[in-house]
Parts: C-alpha cells; structure tokens; sequence
C-alpha cells in the first residue's frame, strides 16, 4: 500500500477531466471554491479539449493524467467530473510512472475505473469521492469539509451520514475490512478484464444513477453469479438518484431488490448511504481499512488508519 502525501492548505491541486468535459463556466465557478478554501489550483490541459463530449482523445486524456502525476509542483489531483470513456484511457496508462509519482486522486462515477485500476495495480490509495461537477449547484460544506478531514489525515476518521439522508439499515452487524468499491455499471463493465475488482474479503460500497429498478436488480444478480459478492465481509449501498420504474410497475423497491438478492448473505448491508451522485457525497479511501458498524440507528464508517501520508 502506497500513501499519497496529505493535503494542506496552500497545496495546489490540479483539476483534470479523464473522461467527459465540465461547460467552462461551471469549471471556472466550482474550482474557485478551492481557491477559496486556501488551495492554489492548476486547470489541466484536458479540460481545455472536445472530441464530442469527451475532454479530448483517449491518448490526450492518459497524457493530462500522466501530466499531472509527474509535476512536481501538483501536490493533488481532482477530477472535474465523470460521464463515460474511462475504458478507452485504461490500457493507455503507464501504471509505473503512477507509482513513482504518489499523489491523491479523487473522483467517482465513471472515475471508479481509474480508481479501482490505479489502486490494484499500483497500491496507490485512491479516493471515491466528491469532484467540481458535484458542486455545480452549490458548494456542500459536509462533502468539502470531510474530504479536508479524510485527505487531511485527521486521526480516528468517523464517516457519518448527514441529518438529511438516512441511512437505513437492511442487515445489521459489525465488519471490519479494506474498503473498495464505485459505479455498478463501471464495476460490471471490467468483470473479465484486467481491471476486474478482487472483492475478496473487502467491504464492497455500490452506486449508481438513473436505472431501471428491473436494471438494478440484472446487475445485481450478476455480481451475484459472478462471484464478487461470495467472500465480502459488508456491503454498503450508496444513494441511488434518479431510480425509475416502467409502465408495468417492478413491484420492489431499491430495498427490497437488495435483500432479495443478498439478503443470505451473512454481513451487514446498509443502504442510502451517502456515495453516489446525490448532494452528500463522503470522501472514501479505496483499500483502507476500515470498520463499518452497522448496530445503531445511525451506521457508520471508522477509518482504522490514515489514508495519506502526514509524515512527509
């Protein structure tokens, strides 16, 4: 396991846009508020590129991240948003170069590849977490706040849901393991490829946006067949926005649909919780360990280490 180095006020964090592009407006507008909050901040060059709404080609987006990684004077970097074409960067990145150039890289969505590819080959930790695009509407001091906590290194981490979203209870229970997880879809998408996620003993986090119920249940019940959920030790699923029915109604909600495919399973599950593409959005260290606790009206995540280096 590789930590990158802890974030500090006055670091410069660099921004870049690995698969779809953020409208330059809302580019400029949500990264002021980094500047705001004390960071110095570099616009990646990918984020200046179109090829339809992709943030340049494939090799132009592996180049900006490689760019990044390997600047000494970037010391984060951030992902503007996610949409799709994180495939097509994949096999074009050099996963040494990465490795020799430690540093935080936080995202989510179609981000998830990058994350859990990075993560398993590298042993860089990555983070699951809020990017510009999530501050669109407005800045979300809960999801700013714990993200400074998280990639701050502050001791004896507590990920808490906020007052607005419960988070519901589906199996209770106590799990401790390494954290990994993302975008169903993306999770899916590298089943049978080198980038396929080892859930192995992990505490698997799940989420995603604007599917069919009958959808959520067929990717469910893959994961299910495909082994990724016969040796998890938790299952944490995250805010599902925008779910929809068909005409002809499915019958079960989000819930149910879970514990009817999972249900068995002998770990605690929670749902709702704040991961995903609604307004909470925690900051969550893909492979730290962690403890999931599951016993009480208001689940929760423990950090049992630090996810960065606050040494160096």
């Amino acid at each position: 396991m590789i930590k990158p180095k802890c974030l500090k006020k006055g670091d410069r964090i660099g921004f870049i846009s690995p698969s779809y592009w953020l409208d330059e407006k809302d580019l400029k507008r949500t990264a002021a508020y980094f500047q705001e909050r004390g960071y110095e901040i570099n616009i990646g060059s990918s984020n200046s590129l179109r090829s339809g709404p992709f943030a340049g080609t494939p090799q132009q987006r592996a180049d900006d991240i490689h760019q990044m990684f390997s600047d000494p004077n970037i010391d984060a970097i951030i992902c503007a948003r996610g949409g799709y074409g994180a495939n097509r960067v994949l096999p074009l990145l050099d996963y040494d170069h990465i490795r020799n150039h430690p540093k935080i890289f936080m995202g989510y969505s179609d981000i998830t590849g990058y994350l859990t590819s990075i993560t398993q080959k590298t042993g860089l930790v990555t983070f699951h977490g809020p990017m510009l695009a999530s501050y669109k509407k407005r800045l979300v001091n809960y999801n700013f706040d714990l993200m400074e906590k998280v990639l701050g290194g502050e001791p004896s981490v507590y990920i808490e849901p906020p007052e607005l979203l419960p988070v519901r209870v589906l199996k209770s229970g106590t799990a401790v393991g390494p954290l990994w997880g993302g975008n169903m879809t993306l999770l899916i998408n590298l089943l049978g490829t080198k980038d396929s996620l080892n859930t192995n003993g992990v505490i698997l986090f799940l989420e995603d946006l604007d599917e069919y119920l009958y959808a959520f249940e067929r990717i469910l019940v893959h994961m299910r067949t495909a082994g990724m959920f016969e040796n998890i030790k938790g299952l944490i699923i995250g805010e599902l926005d925008e779910f929809k029915d068909n005409d002809i109604p499915f019958g079960r909600d989000t819930d149910e649909i879970v514990l009817d495919i999972c249900g068995d399973l002998n770990i605690p599950i929670v749902s709702n919780f704040p991961c995903g593409h609604g307004t909470y959005q925690t900051t969550l260290p893909i492979s730290i360990p962690v403890e999931l606790d599951a016993n009480g009206q208001k689940p929760n995540i423990k950090l049992l280490e630090s996810a960065v280096e606050t040494n160096s």
